[in-house]
């Protein structure tokens, strides 16, 4: 099982530690890659629109970007980590989530993510957890992703090493019955009624299409003149 750990921060802090400590469960260290933002997207999107209009590769940043989408693309397993800042997720998470806007249902879904299982971790001193998890989780929702887990936690510490035992116990007894969860469902993921339904919609408006590059996509896959499904082509 291939886990990529994608850091809504450079430091190590509580919310890094949990996703590590959850990937750990998970497959061999050796199996683990990480992403940490901003250092590996140091980009804004510019909102030139030239990835929903013409294509990806013509994005400004396309080079920063194709490395770390062909990473995402390889893994089985996605764990968002994001603090809470200012009761969201980071700026440097949503600059990261913004370049894949192309990638939403509406637009050009990669097929492979309607196999994979992705985990969104978020923790504050206090509270924010849920608002934050879900800037993460809507992308994740909107790419086709087959299983979102959520995990929102108030550490009650600036510090990982401020943690409390109390806290520690708590984490492990959490991330013990996440990796359990997507171990089980290792492999054999399907998405949800409620994505199925969505996709559903979108095929039905690809087949007129106000996006000449979207329309043309969803027709190569089948998926909008035919009964080719994402989660069918595993």
């Amino acid at each position: 099982m291939k886990v990529l750990l994608i850091n809504g921060q450079n430091h190590k802090g509580s919310t890094y530690h949990i996703g590590r400590i959850l990937a750990e469960k998970l497959t061999l260290p050796a199996e683990i890659d990480e992403i940490f933002l901003p250092r590996d997207m140091p980009h804004f999107c510019c909102g030139c629109a030239r990835c929903f209009m013409e294509g990806e590769s013509l994005c400004p940043h396309y080079e920063t970007t194709k490395p770390l989408t062909e990473r995402m693309d390889e893994a089985d397993v996605l764990i968002f980590t994001s603090p809470v800042y200012v009761y969201h997720a980071t700026g440097s998470m949503k600059a990261f989530l913004d370049h894949y806007g192309y990638r939403w249902m509406v637009h050009r879904p990669e097929a492979k993510m309607f196999g994979k299982q992705a985990v969104v971790i978020s923790t504050a001193a206090g509270a924010g957890m849920k608002p934050t998890c879900k800037d993460i989780a809507d992308s994740c929702f909107f790419w086709g992703i087959g299983k979102i887990y959520r995990y929102g936690l108030a550490v009650h510490a600036v510090k990982w090493s401020e943690v409390s035992a109390k806290k520690r116990q708590q984490i492990e007894k959490k991330t013990d019955q996440l990796a359990a969860k997507i171990k089980d469902r290792a492999r054999r993921v399907k998405p949800s009624l409620k994505t199925k339904g969505l996709f559903k919609v979108m095929s039905i408006a690809q087949k007129r299409g106000f996006n000449p590059a979207d329309k043309v996509y969803w027709e190569e896959k089948g998926w909008s003149t035919g009964s080719a499904r994402p989660w069918k082509d595993k």
